[in-house]
């Protein structure tokens, strides 16, 4: 088969086993990835994942503020293929049409239904039994090139948000490896997306992480498990920000107000919610660290807790 030359651009951990399958099996002459932001403990800028991997493997890294802006050096390249996947900026028409084989994307739903940054997330959030994989051309739409893949992902129920990240990328590796030769030979059928079909997930919003009492038990179950362990689901506890990690929906109902802490069990804290009791498993309190609730309850006056609204 031909060798042919790749531009990857990615970002997070999630597209880190996808450039890992490229590097095994191609020549990637470039990494993009967006700029170091986060910092350690210590104010040192902590590079991003893709950024490490490609390090690690002598590959060049390119991390434009800007892409659309400065994109010289990926067509410097000259790439046959770029393969994106969770970049996380909007690409020029310039890059999507430049190379030989065309541009193409690694996405974390079935498209059209979920378009956007966080599908992943929002396939939990929306209670969704099942997502997937999709390979994709590119065009100047957000997600709304053709198809050209997909592969199905069960979402179980035990499933939080880093689990299913870990499947998913393995799956969108496995995927892509397959997908390529395929590509390469003409071999593929572009299917385009029933735009009648299309529904967004977005990138979280902050006052999207925030828990609200008035909805149903697994609505909130379901917001806790989408966004553990990243940004994590909260509420407030006496005025101090509680991160929520797991949740369990008990059968029970209660009419007392929502948010109210109605019993303290040996594994956890029982609040209402609009219909059913939802049992708070594990926490981090604002100053404190993660913790067993049951390690929180014995640190603490637990009468003085009974009673107390979460907002």
């Amino acid at each position: 088969m031909e060798k042919i030359k790749i531009v990857f651009m990615g970002t997070s951990e999630f597209a880190c086993p996808i450039l890992e399958g490229l590097i095994e099996n191609y020549n990637v002459s470039l990494v993009v990835s967006q700029p170091d932001r986060k910092k350690d403990k210590k104010g040192n800028l902590i590079m991003t994942p893709t950024k490490e991997l490609a390090l690690k493997h002598n590959i060049e890294v390119f991390q434009p503020i800007k892409i659309k802006d400065d994109y010289d050096k990926v067509l410097q390249c000259n790439p046959d293929l770029i393969v994106t996947c969770a970049y996380g900026q909007i690409i020029d028409d310039k890059i999507i049409n430049f190379p030989k084989y065309g541009c193409i994307n690694v996405h974390g739903s079935l498209l059209p239904k979920l378009r956007g940054g966080a599908p992943i997330h929002w396939a939990i959030i929306n209670g969704d039994k099942k997502t997937g994989i999709t390979i994709m051309y590119m065009n100047s739409i957000m997600d709304g090139g053709d198809i050209i893949a997909q592969e199905e992902v069960e979402i179980l129920d035990t499933d939080i948000l880093d689990t299913l990240y870990e499947k998913m990328s393995y799956t969108g590796k496995k995927l892509l490896l397959e997908t390529i030769p395929k590509i390469i030979n003409k071999e593929v059928v572009r299917i385009k997306q029933d735009e009648k079909e299309v529904t967004f997930g977005y990138n979280i919003k902050k006052e999207q992480e925030k828990i609200d009492f008035n909805n149903k038990a697994l609505d909130i179950h379901n917001l806790v498990r989408g966004l553990n362990s990243n940004p994590l689901a909260y509420a407030y506890l006496d005025g101090k920000r509680l991160k929520i990690y797991e949740t369990i929906v008990l059968e029970e109902k209660s009419r007392e107000p929502y948010g109210k802490i109605v019993r303290l069990e040996d594994d956890g804290i029982v609040v209402t919610t609009r219909d059913k009791l939802l049992k708070i498993t594990e926490i981090k309190l604002e100053g404190k660290n993660k913790c067993r609730v049951e390690d929180y309850l014995n640190g603490i006056k637990k009468e003085e807790l009974i009673g107390k609204i979460l907002t």
